[in-house]
């Protein structure tokens, strides 16, 4: 049994059939409502069919159900635009102010603009997410967001979306301080651009009302399970199966059926499998941010912990007009999946980027390493639609099965199932960690400067010692994987490999809430978080200490001397998790008669 026998019993066709029935039958996907229940009851049907173990959970879950949308130009001239309210915003009616663009939105916008009192227009780019850009105009006293659609010039499709910061159900604190405070809504790339136009040549004044319903209400969730032979470990492999209304082919009726698609055939191989795999169909992407993924998490937290070893993300697969590869990953799975690509992909080319907290990525905090990776369009191609890296259609009612590329999507499911097979099946897990480590210093270098006052260097000096032993310990698992792939099909003992995979789990519990959240293990951060951007976020106000002076730049260093000492913390404990692996592999390979 290898790879190529797991990728010639996967059929496009499947995936094709499956992504137009959800499309045709179960279209307007949101959770709490009927056709959510019928879709989480759909997911399970599908794997239950194929003999795998499914159900649908059920829970409370605040969601967002938005209503119309009206924005009226009042002067200098006097303009009706269509528009859809975003979820979970506040509702208005009759909202007057004067509309001032700020571009994408992000704090740099906003310099020499005072916005207090008014309504903002901004571009609806990721850069930051829509999430952010609410919050942000919050934070600076606006009134209102008027959120302008991507695509061409002449693009009429008007987008849904959600603004709600708080990332899954909210706690009592961040229901207080993380959920929206402002009305928001969306219009099209030629109506965006209109009232763009206007703001460049002077005052403009709007009116706009916003119908939402907000509230808590039963969500659906799907979960199949596929246990392995030999060990209680597992491969998450998931993605949203709640949608916008409309068909929602892209997004993610294509995402859904490819996960479909891959249990079938892992299930009937599932001898073969070391590793288990759960399959996870999340509810509340769309209206709720994240509540599924979060909740799922939250409810299975000591079982992820000890035994989900990585998580493959899939969200709207093979759209149509995409050309090339493009994943994002936790640092430590970029050498593993990367040799995939470049070994599957032929002339295709392929680009990686460090994977940045949005979408379903509620495992940052605990420490799972994911991958999310999709065809992506040319620069050309973004260039001409605003950036519209979903397509332009994304999130519209133009969400459609002629936005599904099937040809394309035979690569992607290749893809997809060799990084869930070697993720199933190898011996010794396929991290590594030199590149994160190096990566780590690198930050901690570019911040020292600014950071002496609250004792960065400490940080610093134990990234840079752990950057050595990182080097040492990945030729040292190279090692162990060489020594077990020589010896396939022997009478082999596999406990050196167990103590290397633990190890291994330990330092991605470590590493990976360090380098990519500001809260850490048991908190999420708001979603689309402008420190995000950067490795190690919570330091990222570092910066701002040369700019502060008194109270207000103490009160900043405490803050971050506490967060340097959590970093230098977890950095030596990484470092003793490789010393003492290397040590005790060592050892027992000294010892006769060892592996």
């Amino acid at each position: 049994m290898s790879e190529q026998s797991i990728l010639k019993a996967l059929s496009v066709d499947n995936v094709k059939e499956t992504t137009v029935h959800i499309s045709d039958h179960i279209p307007s996907r949101l959770s709490g409502s009927e056709n959510g229940r019928r879709m989480a009851q759909y997911s399970r049907d599908r794997l239950a069919a194929e003999g795998i173990e499914a159900r649908v959970h059920e829970f409370p879950g605040l969601v967002s159900f938005p209503g119309p949308a009206r924005l009226k130009v009042t002067s200098p001239v006097t303009l009706e635009i269509e528009a859809n309210t975003l979820g979970h915003s506040e509702p208005a009616a009759g909202l007057a102010g004067e509309l001032v663009y700020v571009g994408d939105g992000a704090y740099a916008d906003y310099e020499g603009k005072d916005v207090r009192g008014k309504i903002i227009l901004t571009e609806l780019s990721y850069a930051p997410a829509r999430h952010e850009k609410q919050r942000i105009a919050a934070e600076l006293g606006a009134a209102a967001a008027v959120m302008v659609n991507w695509g061409r010039p002449d693009d009429t499709a008007i987008p849904f979306g959600s603004v709600k910061p708080a990332w899954g159900n909210p706690t009592p604190e961040s229901f207080r301080t993380e959920m929206p405070t402002l009305p928001c809504i969306a219009t099209a790339r030629a109506a965006g651009l209109r009232l763009k136009e206007l703001c460049a040549k002077g005052r403009v004044q709007v009116e706009l009302s916003a119908e939402v319903d907000n509230r808590w209400t039963p969500v659906h969730l799907t979960e199949g399970f596929i246990p392995g032979t030999t060990s209680e470990d597992f491969v998450l492999l998931a993605g949203h199966q709640d949608s916008w209304p409309g068909p929602a082919s892209t997004d993610n009726a294509s995402g859904n059926a490819v996960i479909i698609e891959l249990m079938r055939v892992f299930h009937q191989h599932r001898d073969k499998l070391r590793r288990g795999i759960v399959a996870g169909f999340w509810t509340g992407h769309e209206t709720g941010t994240m509540v599924g993924s979060t909740w799922y998490v939250d409810q299975n937290w000591r079982r992820l912990r000890d035994h989900a070893v990585g998580y493959i993300l899939i969200d709207q697969p093979s759209c149509t007009g995409t050309v090339r590869w493009g994943a994002s990953s936790n640092i430590e799975l970029k050498r593993f999946h990367q040799a995939i690509e470049a070994r599957l992909l032929g002339n295709r080319t392929y680009s990686w980027e460090r994977k940045k907290k949005h979408g379903d990525c509620s495992l940052f905090g605990m420490g799972v390493p994911m991958i999310f990776a999709m065809g992506q369009f040319s620069e050309e191609e973004l260039k001409e639609t605003a950036r519209a890296n979903w397509g332009w259609w994304h999130h519209t009612l133009e969400c459609t099965i002629d936005k599904v590329d099937f040809d394309f999507m035979v690569d992607h499911l290749r893809i997809y199932a060799a990084y869930l097979w070697e993720l199933c099946t190898a011996v010794v897990l396929p991290y590594s960690f030199a590149e994160s480590a190096a990566q780590l210093a690198k930050r901690l270098e570019e911040l020292a400067p600014a950071g002496r006052s609250i004792g960065l260097d400490q940080a610093l000096a134990a990234a840079r010692a752990l950057q050595e032993k990182a080097v040492a310990f990945d030729a040292f698992a190279d090692g162990w994987r060489d020594r077990f792939a020589k010896a396939a099909g022997g009478n082999v003992d596999e406990k050196p490999a167990d103590t290397l995979n633990l190890a291994m789990k330990r330092l991605n519990r470590l590493l990976i809430p360090l380098a990519s959240t500001v809260r850490g293990t048991y908190e999420h951060d708001p979603y689309g978080l402008t420190a995000q951007t950067t490795m190690l976020p919570a330091l990222y106000d570092v910066s701002r200490l040369a700019a502060l002076e008194g109270p207000d730049r103490w009160m900043l260093e405490t803050k971050l001397r506490r967060e340097v000492n959590r970093t230098a913390d977890v950095l030596s404990d990484a470092s003793l998790v490789m010393i003492e692996v290397m040590d005790a592999l060592g050892d027992a390979e000294a010892r006769p008669g060892s592996h």
